[in-house]
């Protein structure tokens, strides 16, 4: 449990208070994490662990049955997960117990970090012209090779993107927003020239909305290359 004063977590996180009316809470040595769950009409709870790490990064390993080894998920990921029936709507779809009650993580400290890190991003990834810079991206799927459109306008829409580039046998049902097979049909070629450049809509690539690393699509927690660069450079 917390000491009488502060959470540690690499850096003072929560105030004993905040987190005495929440189960399960366990400290770690660069995180918080408490008992969490996630409701569906059809499935009842799926109940899981949340970790809050200094970042703001949020990370769920998954405890709905016995066997289930889905672990190092984002909210949205575990909110598909679990059946949820409403998607795009973790933050008050995910909850904790609180006194003994389900409490939306919107209404809790936990996500005190993460909407830091998702202003302060924000704040250093606009370009001249007050667009953030990153641009709708596609991703094949390896069962039926169509292509599948990924938005990255927030650090949970660029991770969705960043774990589907990492993931050889990325396929549609992966996805973890919209409920997308591979019988639906894939984006004419005439809707793909819309990327959502801020400088011209049909931009092929262009300064204003192609970002070569950055604190919102970059993720200290992740282990690849690309990451652990990028991370090292703004460390020194």
């Amino acid at each position: 449990m917390a000491n009488e004063e502060e959470v540690q977590c690499g850096s003072m996180l929560f105030k004993q208070e905040e987190l005495q009316e929440m189960s399960g809470v366990n400290v770690g040595g660069d995180y918080v994490e408490v008992m969490c769950g996630c409701t569906s009409h059809r499935y009842g709870d799926a109940v899981a662990r949340l970790r809050v790490f200094p970042s703001g990064d949020l990370e769920i390993t998954c405890e709905c049955t016995p066997g289930c080894d889905e672990d190092k998920l984002t909210p949205a990921a575990f909110e598909k997960h679990s059946g949820r029936e409403t998607a795009r709507k973790w933050k008050n779809n995910v909850w904790v117990i609180m006194g003994g009650e389900k409490v939306p993580l919107s209404k809790t400290v936990l996500l005190k970090y993460y909407n830091e890190a998702s202003k302060k991003c924000s704040r250093s990834n606009k370009s001249q012209g007050g667009k953030v810079c990153h641009r709708d991206e596609f991703v094949g799927c390896n069962d039926c090779g169509k292509e599948r459109r990924f938005r990255l306008r927030s650090r949970d829409e660029c991770r969705v993107h960043h774990n589907a580039m990492a993931d050889p046998n990325w396929k549609c049902s992966d996805f973890p927003y919209d409920k997308i097979t591979c019988e639906g049909e894939e984006e004419r070629g005439s809707r793909k020239v819309y990327r959502g450049c801020t400088r011209s809509p049909t931009c092929k690539g262009c300064t204003s909305c192609v970002c070569f690393g950055c604190e919102l699509c970059r993720f200290s927690d992740c282990t690849c290359q690309t990451c652990v660069d990028f991370t090292s450079n703004v460390k020194a």
